[in-house]
């Protein structure tokens, strides 16, 4: 899938989701570092991928508000970065881009 990680999300998570096949652009890549998130949200929209971040609630403020996206991604922090990686992969599994919103949270 099409992804774009928020300045926030973690590196080693990245590499990893690249290693399973997905296509992750970071914001520090696309020159957004220090972008508000609505900003975030619209350069990720604008490329058709979905928004991986660690910032769950302004991201939902913007999805309830009706902001235009194609997906959005928020995932509890984990320093295991395989294990996060692995279930993002999972929870995008059979997804399309599209105006969802998901929780990754860590196992109990």
């Amino acid at each position: 899938m099409l992804l774009y990680a928020d300045e926030d999300f973690p590196y080693p998570t990245v590499v990893e989701l690249r290693r399973l096949g997905h296509d992750v652009l970071t914001a520090q890549q696309d020159g957004q570092s220090a972008a508000p998130d609505a900003h975030i949200l619209a350069c990720a929209h604008s490329l058709g991928r979905a928004v991986l971040t660690y910032n769950r609630r302004h991201y939902d403020r913007l999805h309830r508000g009706g902001a235009p996206h194609s997906g959005i991604l928020s995932a509890r922090q984990d320093s295991n970065h395989a294990a996060l990686a692995g279930r993002i992969h999972a929870a995008l599994s059979g997804l399309c881009p599209g105006r969802w919103c998901l929780r990754v949270n860590r196992p109990p």
